[in-house]
Parts: C-alpha cells; sequence; structure tokens
C-alpha cells in the first residue's frame, strides 16, 4: 500500500493547520488522496510533492491565486522543484554573505575595531552594481531598472526571481548534457533569455533597434565568460562561453 498520512499530521509537519489543508483544497490547489469513510483526509507521496511547491512559492511571496496559475502551468513536478532548488541557491548564497557580514561587525563591536561599510552591507542591497551599470550603460539605465525593481510588489519580484532561477537551470542542464549551440532546443532557451533581458527597463535590449540588442547580447555573453560572478550562474567558464556561443548565433540568425 502506498505510504499515507494523515491531515493532521501533514500539517503539524509543515508548520501549518488542517484548516489551510482543507482550504488549499477548496481552491483545488491541494486534493487529499483520499478520504476516509470517517471524512478525515489523507495525502500520499505525489500530495506531499505539490504540498511542498505550494509552501515554497508562499516562500517566494505568491498569493493561492498565483500558486494555482503556476502549478497549472507546470505539469513536470522535478522540473519545477530544480527550478524551486536554483532560486534557494541563490538566497542560500546571499544569506551567507549576510551571516558573514553580521559576525565580522559583531567581531569589530566587540573588539573596539573600525567598521567597514563594505563588509557590514554585503548581501543586503540589490543595488550593489549601481557603479557597474552606470558605467557600461549610464545612470538612466540603472536608474529606469532601479524603479521598475522598486515598483513591483513582492508576488511580482518573486515571479521574476523564479522565472531567472528557471533559466539559468535550464542554461545548465543544456551544458551539462552537451547540446549544440546551433540546435533547435538551444536557441529557444537563446530566444527566452533575449525576451528576460528586453523585459527590463533601461537596458538597450528594452528599447534599441535589433543590431542594438543584438550588439548587447554578444557584449553580456562575453561577459559571461570574462565575469566569474557571471560564469557561476552557468556552472563556470566552459558552461558562460556556452551560452555565449548560443547567444551570438541567435543574435546572427534573428536580431
Amino acid at each position: 500500500m502506498t505510504d499515507e498520512w494523515s491531515i493532521q499530521h501533514i500539517a503539524r509537519l509543515a508548520g501549518t493547520t488542517s484548516r489551510t489543508l482543507r482550504h488549499y483544497g477548496a481552491l483545488g490547489l491541494l486534493h487529499p488522496s483520499r478520504v476516509g469513510h470517517n471524512g478525515y483526509r489523507y495525502y500520499d507521496q505525489t500530495s506531499l510533492v505539490r504540498l511542498q511547491r505550494i509552501l515554497l512559492l508562499r516562500e517566494l511571496g505568491l498569493g493561492l491565486p498565483q500558486i494555482g496559475e503556476v502549478l497549472e502551468r507546470e505539469s513536470s513536478e522535478a522540473s519545477a522543484l530544480e527550478t524551486h532548488l536554483a532560486w534557494l541557491r541563490q538566497e542560500q548564497e546571499r544569506l551567507t554573505r549576510q551571516i558573514a557580514s553580521v559576525e565580522r561587525t559583531i567581531e569589530a563591536v566587540r573588539g573596539g575595531e573600525r567598521l567597514m561599510a563594505e563588509d557590514m552591507l554585503n548581501g543586503f542591497d540589490h543595488t550593489q552594481h549601481r557603479d557597474e551599470v552606470t558605467e557600461r550603460w549610464g545612470a538612466e539605465a540603472y536608474e529606469r531598472s532601479d524603479a521598475w525593481w522598486r515598483g513591483m510588489d513582492a508576488a511580482a519580484k518573486a515571479d521574476w526571481k523564479a522565472r531567472t532561477a528557471e533559466l539559468n537551470r535550464d542554461w545548465t542542464d543544456a551544458v551539462a548534457r552537451g547540446i549544440e549551440p546551433t540546435s533547435d532546443e538551444a536557441q529557444a532557451i537563446a530566444r527566452r533569455h533575449v525576451e528576460w533581458l528586453t523585459g527590463i527597463p533601461g537596458t538597450p535590449a528594452a528599447a534599441g533597434t535589433p543590431s542594438d540588442v543584438a550588439a548587447y547580447v554578444r557584449g553580456l555573453g562575453e561577459m559571461y565568460v570574462a565575469d566569474p560572478r557571471f560564469a557561476a550562474n552557468y556552472g563556470g567558464v566552459e558552461g558562460a562561453a556556452f551560452v555565449r556561443d548560443v547567444l551570438a548565433a541567435y543574435a546572427d540568425a534573428h536580431l
């Protein structure tokens, strides 16, 4: 018999209530695997995977209607969880920097040492690349993209982060499988990448001519290889070089 757990047991493990799980069921988000003769609800492993996805999406700040849309859109449980995992790893890296920052601050305060702003605020500010963006594309580009980001609510930001994590995951998977840069599959990822870039106001990809977008995409591809911070998103320099080559092929063919 397939392992099943009662609604009370699952609620306790998830740190929620039976009422909440029944509410998820009423909304069509989480159905029990069966209902006993006594009316008690039971959940199997498939249900637990779906509940885990719901809880992860709640952590991202999505409301229940938006969670329903995401669950409906993503048919593969494993693929969806890989996207969540990529986002969680990004958050883990950010939290690791924050923890190290606070630890250094505590040590400095206790030791009467001079406090360094760069150390204290590492991992807290999404504007950390302000100078770099301004130098490359101008102050207006930074200001417009910054205003766009600040103007989004928590759910929109969470959706954007999830989309970014999914894109990075698909790039990494393509690298691992060694597909050809000019293949239909690789070019489909490139198309999504360019659409992702054009969705950020203030960048050359957002309002430029096709030739501007092509130059921007090629330049970013080179930057992914040259800058270890970006290369890390694709598994290192080798992965970044693959992304660069795919984007360059896409720019040649479509921009």
